[in-house]
């Protein structure tokens, strides 16, 4: 069987070494209970550990936000990656050579393009340092020395120099790199069947991702242009500037270091480098664009404590209120730090030294208490019309809160400002765009229940995918539970646990994840005597139906013989409901 594009066999040995309590635990802090090893799930936020491992399956699952999987899923989802990706990080984790895919469709040409992709940007960050140091990257070398850059951030951030047009073309070609894996690289450009190199004469700044892959580029231009101050490698197979993090792969590094409190957001890539020149290494940037979910997702996997810190200006202002509202609703501690004494952190930093900036920070306010400010400086609060304006506007913000808990001291703060009584502006908030008060009864929300037959098929069908050992052997369940023929199949096959997220149609089916995840434990102890009661629940629905079917057809017959053989088939199922008998379910030896 192929999972994938690979063969079980293979899946099954790179699952058996990356046991996923080793894996799991260089992302989360695990302890063990019992059979099983518990922490806070790191896929949505709680206090209490709802986020399960079964060691011996290799299987995890959180009891709070219902999601589970395999090694393989787990990675996807804590590295952000494709299976093809996970799969080739776990194998290089543990050693192992990933074989080639057997039916080499446009998936497997993408991965190799991809991975000729990612080792000509390699060649190309590491031959771009080199010419840093050379002696025709004087343009380079002076303004490396104007912003004071040391040899430190020269080291960490992999700053380069492309000192003319053609140099990288002739370096990578001369590596066995094609005119077209160069093109798709985002390195070169063509012009007049040229290539040329896109970021020509520019102090070149390398992107890596999470996994210290050089994705791509950011270039400066070292003398006055026409063009753009800064220019970025065009997207590729492995750039979208939508989900691009500059930095990210030394924050990464402060994480497993256990060094890393919180995140701080700023603008661009030169106030990373300055920041980290000041001792804030938990910085990062946004690549040239407006902050994206794609951005969000990323950073909230390092830290849920997020602090922006953008230019002290009315475009850094903008871009302050447009992440606000793009953290909405994420879970996340989202403060906002404000600066003066310059127009950004690298100005600050020049201007008032890092123990002034680390000021701001300690200082920095909620995201509520910015806004709350913000509206204030948008109106004169003297004058009434204004002072109504004010209100609306802040009104609004505090109801994007959505907890009604949430918004007295809020309201406390308006009522302050504005004199306005705290019984009004709760009206205000309260009652706006509520729908009109019904004086018919509520209708309360249908909230489905599981019926007693449909809890026994499920516990019978988890005893027998969980292999329990009091699972009567005796019993034909193709016949007891007709209807879950495919269910069978799959358990028939014996496959261990953690093979059922290796294929696209059973770890999409939530009935067969419900099974795979089930909780056995309010049962512990009486598993057994329950399993017995299961199997006579769901045997006499089957012969209620049949006796049901059987009585109806005994009405309407008019042949004699075949209502005597009602008869006889109904006085059976009589005696069987009686006795609890299941001699009908006996699998026939």
């Amino acid at each position: 069987m192929q999972n994938k594009g690979f063969g079980t066999d293979f899946l099954s040995e790179l699952k058996r070494k990356n046991n996923l309590v080793d894996v799991a635990s260089n992302y989360v802090r695990l302890e063990q209970k019992g059979q099983r090893f518990w922490a806070c799930c790191p896929f949505h936020s709680e206090k209490t550990p709802s986020f399960s491992i079964n060691e011996e399956e290799g299987i995890y699952y959180c009891f709070g936000c219902k999601e589970s999987g395999d090694v393989i899923k787990f990675v996807q989802k804590m590295e952000n990656l494709d299976f093809m990706d996970a799969v080739k990080l776990l194998a290089d984790r543990s050693g192992m050579e990933v074989p080639s895919l057997e039916d080499r469709d446009e998936r497997h040409k993408k991965q190799q393009l991809k991975e000729r992709v990612l080792s000509a940007l390699d060649f190309a960050y590491k031959h771009y340092m080199e010419n840093l140091y050379g002696k025709d990257a004087k343009k380079a070398q002076d303004y490396v020395k104007l912003r004071k850059f040391t040899r430190r951030e020269l080291e960490d951030f992999k700053i380069g120099y492309s000192k003319d047009w053609t140099d990288i073309v002739t370096y990578l070609s001369s590596k066995g790199f094609s005119e077209y894996e160069l093109l798709a690289a985002g390195i070169c450009a063509k012009k007049n069947d040229r290539l040329f190199d896109c970021l020509g004469e520019r102090l070149i700044f390398p992107i890596f991702n999470s996994f210290g892959e050089c994705i791509g580029f950011s270039a400066r231009a070292l003398e006055k242009t026409d063009f753009a101050k800064y220019k970025n490698t065009a997207e590729t197979i492995v750039f979208q500037k939508g989900k691009v993090v500059f930095g990210i792969n030394i924050l990464k590094a402060q994480k497993q270091q256990q060094l890393l409190d919180k995140i701080i957001l700023v603008e661009g890539q030169m106030d990373v480098i300055a920041m980290h020149k000041g001792g804030f290494k938990c910085t990062v940037a946004c690549m040239g664009t407006a902050l994206t979910k794609d951005h969000i997702q990323e950073l909230k996997r390092y830290s849920k404590n997020i602090y922006l810190c953008f230019d002290n200006d009315g475009a850094g202002t903008k871009a302050t209120l447009r992440a606000i509202e793009m953290f909405r609703n994420e879970d996340v501690n989202l403060k906002v730090v404000k600066l003066s004494g310059g127009k950004d952190p690298d100005e600050v930093l020049q201007n008032l030294g890092k123990e002034k900036l680390q000021e701001f920070i300690d200082e920095a306010k909620d995201y509520m208490e910015f806004l709350l400010e913000y509206h204030k400086s948008q109106y004169d609060l003297d004058k009434p019309e204004e002072k109504n304006q004010f209100v609306k506007a802040i009104l609004a913000e505090i109801k994007k809160l959505g907890d009604e808990t949430l918004f007295e001291p809020y309201l406390e703060q308006v009522r302050d400002l504005t004199k306005v009584p705290l019984d009004i502006l709760r009206r205000n908030i309260s009652t706006k765009s509520q729908p009109k008060i019904s004086t018919e009864p509520e209708k309360m929300p249908t909230v489905p229940t599981e019926k007693g037959d449909e809890k026994a098929l499920k516990f019978i069908l988890a005893s027998l995918l969980h292999r329990k050992e009091y699972v009567d052997k005796q019993i034909d369940y193709a016949k007891l539970l007709g209807g879950f023929e495919n269910y069978l199949e799959i358990i028939n096959q014996n496959l261990p646990l953690s093979a059922i997220f290796d294929d696209e149609t059973m770890s999409s089916d939530e009935f067969l994840l419900e099974l795979v995840n089930y909780n056995f434990a309010k049962y512990e102890g009486e598993e057994q005597r329950y399993f017995k009661e299961c199997i006579w629940k769901v045997a006499e629905q089957n012969l209620k139906k049949e006796q049901s079917v059987l009585n109806e057809k005994y009405k309407t017959s008019e042949d004699v013989n075949e209502r005597v053989e009602i008869a006889k088939r109904l006085g059976k199922i009589a005696k069987q409901l009686q006795s609890k008998s299941l001699e009908e379910y006996y699998a026939r030896r």
